[in-house]
Order: C-alpha cells, then structure tokens, then sequence
C-alpha cells in the first residue's frame, strides 16, 4: 500500500509536458503546474504573446510571470529520497493494453523493445544483452508488439524478413525461392526503407495542401470580414443617402405646403377685399333705395319735384365683369402637379431598384465555380432581361414589354438622350450585369449581333469607337442566316457550329468568362472568351438589313 502511495505522488508531482518529476516547479494561473523550462519552452513554440495551459487549454493575456513553487519544490525532494527507487518498476509495470517484457518473473514490467529474430518481447533490463552481446547485436529490434504471428510465414514457420512486390506482401526466404520465384522480390528492410520515402513525401504533400488550405482559410476569413465590413458600409451609406431624399421630399413638402398657404392668403385676403366693397355698395345702394322709396310716396308736387332736384348722384358701380369665379378648381392643379411628380419618381425607383437588386444579389466572392454542363445548369443563371428605351437608335420599335426590338424603316420618334445610339442600330439593356448570368436570345433576318458590352462603349461616335464587337469595351457574336462570326477589336474570327434562330449567352462576370451557345434540339458551344472585365456590363442586341427592313431580336423568357 505504501508502494502504491508512493506511484500516486510521483504521478501528482510529474510534468505533463516532459513526464518526469518537476524541475523547479512553478504554478500558472488556472492552477496546473509544470517545470520551468518545460512551460517556457512550450510558450515559446508558440510564438505568441498570449499563452494557454496545455492541459485545460486555458489562455493568458500577457504571459504569466513564473515563479517557482517552493512547496511543490520541496515535495519532490521529499519523494526524492524516500521513494524514488520503488516507483520505476512499479511505475512501468504492464498495464492490460500494454506489451509485457517475456523474461520478467512476478510482476511484468512494460516491453522496451521487440526483438523480430528471438520473436519476444524485452524490458529495459532484460534488453541489455542485445545492446551488449555481439551476436544480439545483429537481431532486429522493433517497436513492442503483440502480433509475432503476422511477422511469422504460416506456411515455412520462418520470419518473413523478404517482401514481394509482385503480390505486395510479406514473405520468408522460402517462399522467395518456391511459389514466389521469379516476383520481384526485395528484403522487407529494404521495402521498409522505400515505403518511408514515399511516406514522408505523401506526408511533406499533405503538409503542404495543409499549409495551402490554412492560407485558404484565413483569406476566406479575411473574405468574410471584408464583406461584413462592405455591407455595413453599403447599408450606412444607404441609409445616409436614403434618409437625405426622405429630408429632400419633406422640404419640398413644406415648400409646396407654404406656397399653397401663401397663395391661398393673399387670393382670400382679395377676395375679401372685393367682399367688402360690395358690401358696402350695396348698403349705399340699399339706403339710397330707401330714400328713393320715400320720395316716390310724396304727394306734394312741388315739394316732391323740389327733393327730386336735390338728389345726389350714385357712387360709381364696382366692375362685375372683374370678378371670375371659377369652376371650384382653384389648387386641384396642384395635386395634379404633386401626383405627376410622385408617379414619375415611382417610374425611376422602380426602374433604378431594379439595377439596385441586381447589383446586390450579382455580389460574388466564393472561389470560382465549374461552368455549367447542362441546359437544366444554364436556366439556374437565367435573369429577366429588358431593354432600355433610351440606348435605343431611333430606327428601333421596342415592344413585348421591351424585350424585342424591331428594324424600321423610318423613326420611332424617341426623344432626346445623352445614352442613345446614335449611328448604328444598336440598344443596350436595362440591367447591369455584375454576376452570373445567362440568357437567349430569338432573332430573324439578315444580320443580327448578340453582344456583351461595357457601359462606357461610345453612343454617338461613328465608326468603330460605337460598333458592337470592333472595339476593346464590346464583344459580339455575329449571327447570319448562312454561318456565325466572333468579332472583337476589330478582328472577325468564323466560329463553326449548327446555326440556329435562338443564342445562349453565359456570362461569369468575376471568373472572367463569356460563351455563346447555339440552341436548339442540344445546346453547342460556339465560342469562348477568358478575360478579365473591369466594368459593369450590359446585354447588346445590333439588327442590320442589306435590303428591306424587318430583322428582330428578343429576349427569350426562360422557365
């Protein structure tokens, strides 16, 4: 029991870092203690200035300062001379997962070392010999184990000290010069020290695809942060911008509310003014009726004619015509003023929400993903897109809830626009395209140009500046009755595939990928473009006739 106790104290005053008894002892802060070395040594691998225990993991910010526990210090000592030479044995003793040296008697002592030439199973004192004896020497000492058997051939009995690796499998020397004669066969040693050479180089491989995937992992955080810092700042400058047109409106909310009040004051203040004077006429007039009245009940012709001369005369009359009464209209105008205004910036927020929606969801930033494989992949991308009336080239009839477009052959009478085409038929769509995209397009005709073009693309410069596809800020699949051609800078290269009256358009706008597909029973790719897109895009549809008008284009609504 004594003995027993003993074991219990070693274990309590042992390190966990160097498992041996406490050198100078010291206590961190969550209460486990280590030797000084031991926890410094630790700290310093780290690299770090914080540090964690290794047992419970908990951390400290700065390190601790260390200080040597003197009570533990002088426990160890005590253990030391009192029981330090009965704790080896008993501390090393077998335990039921543990390999038993062979040759120990009584109690077993845990294996040091297997010997694969004596097939058995050695503790540091009964190994020595191997270490001492000449002829030991030679035999092959292996980590302590318990299956002898595997290492032993079941059908010679001998030690499989060959390996084949014909049939990849241990052998003996027998079996190299029976049923294994001919294989290509190699000391297991020799095998062993191969296979090591390719474990470790697996192993520097997967370190290394660690080492990558952290680098991954922690740009990935750094994704994340820089997102959450983007969206809070998108969402505080919204709401910025958001709260000045709430103020703006109110403003002109209380100006349109002052002018009405200022104007309904003075228009009431002369009016009442006109009021009064009427008012006044009117008693003049009454008492001048009275008067009149009067005089005409008198009997007394000379009297009467004698008051009749001395009459005055009426005052001037107000001018009637002067007054214009209305038919109740007086500020209705003003509603009808206030509506027009509020339902043409209903028309503009709906139109601007619809590149504000398109822009926030088309934000992008997981690692680039596989194209799609399928049509089925394709329609995952597909958005609703329409055109914008004021890119359109006069020439051009919008209609289908302006997804077509329409040759003319005379205009359209569109009005004035900084952003309309001005020398080819061309128009722009109304969404910006910032994400993944897909779309199609049905034409007819001669010639017709599905396009992807920068924003920034000419509308007014003639020649090549404005031209879908023979500039650096468009690209353009030229589509003919008899074949197609890919056009960018100028340069018209012939793209081979079944032609069809339906295109497919796949934009990846952050991987820098654009293709066009030819539809119809299957789905061909016609051709691709790898680059990088520095700007918003925009779809482009260009409609071209050599004789009579008529060549169309829509955008295709996709389930």
């Amino acid at each position: 029991m004594a003995e027993k106790g003993v074991q219990l104290d070693r274990e309590e005053l042992s390190c966990s870092i160097c498992l041996d008894l406490l050198k100078d002892p010291v206590t961190i802060p969550c209460g486990h203690s280590y030797c000084m070395n031991c926890i410094k040594g630790f700290w310093d691998e780290k690299g770090e200035q914080k540090a964690s225990c290794p047992q419970c993991r908990q951390t400290f910010n700065p390190r601790p300062v260390l200080v040597k526990n003197t009570m533990l210090a002088a426990l160890v000592e005590k253990l030391k001379k009192t029981g330090l030479h009965a704790a080896p044995a008993d501390h090393c003793s077998a335990g039921p997962e543990d390999v038993a040296c062979d040759f120990c008697t009584g109690r077993k002592v845990k294996a040091l070392k297997s010997c694969l030439t004596c097939l058995a199973s050695f503790c540091e004192k009964h190994l020595q010999p191997h270490y001492d004896a000449a002829p030991l020497k030679k035999h092959m000492l292996v980590e302590p184990s318990k299956n002898f058997e595997e290492n032993i051939c079941s059908r010679h009995s001998e030690v499989m000290k060959m390996f084949c690796r014909t049939d990849q499998q241990l052998i003996c020397y027998l079996c190299s010069v029976d049923e294994h004669k001919g294989h290509d066969t190699v000391s297991a040693v020799a095998e062993w020290t191969e296979k090591q050479k390719e474990l470790e180089e697996s192993r520097q491989n997967l370190q290394q695809r660690i080492q990558d995937r952290e680098k991954d992992v922690k740009l990935l955080q750094q994704e994340v942060e820089e997102i959450n810092r983007s969206a809070d700042k998108a969402v505080d400058d919204s709401e910025k911008i958001f709260t000045e047109l709430i103020r703006l409106m109110e403003k002109r909310s209380s100006d349109v509310k002052q002018q009405v009040r200022s104007q309904q004051k003075s228009e009431v203040s002369r009016v009442k003014e006109l009021q009064e004077k009427l008012e006044q006429e009117i008693t003049e007039l009454k008492s001048k009726d009275a008067e009149l009245k009067k005089l005409s009940h008198t009997e007394d012709h000379n009297q009467f004619l004698h008051n009749y001369h001395s009459l005055s005369g009426l005052s001037e009359s107000t001018d009637s015509s002067s007054i214009n009464i209305r038919p109740l209209r007086y500020f209705e105008d003003v509603t009808a003023a206030v509506s027009e205004v509020r339902d043409k910036l209903q028309d503009v927020l709906r139109e601007k929400w619809t590149n504000i929606s398109v822009t926030v969801t088309a934000v992008d930033v997981l690692l680039p993903q596989p194209d799609p494989k399928t049509r089925a992949d394709f329609l995952k991308y597909s958005r609703e897109i329409t055109l914008d009336p004021n890119t359109a080239h006069t020439q051009l009839l919008l209609s289908e809830g302006n997804r077509k477009a329409t040759l003319m052959g005379q205009q359209q009478g569109y009005s004035s626009h900084p952003d309309r085409f001005t020398q080819e038929f061309q128009v722009l769509s109304r969404e910006r395209l910032t994400g993944r995209f897909y779309w199609e397009v049905e034409w007819s005709g001669d010639v017709v140009y599905v396009a992807v073009t920068d924003q920034n693309i000419s509308r007014t410069e003639s020649g090549s500046k404005s031209t879908f596809g023979w500039n650096d800020k468009s690209w353009a699949l030229r589509c003919h009755k008899d074949c197609y051609e890919f056009l960018y800078m100028h340069v018209r290269t012939p793209v081979p595939g079944p032609v069809s009256s339906r295109v497919g358009v796949y934009l990846d706008h952050s991987a820098g990928n654009l293709s066009f597909y030819s539809i119809s029973d299957t789905m061909t790719l016609l051709h691709r473009v790898q680059t990088t897109f520095t700007q918003p895009l925009h779809a482009g549809l260009l409609l071209w006739s050599s004789s009579s008008y008529g060549e169309t284009a829509e955008f295709c609504k996709l389930k």
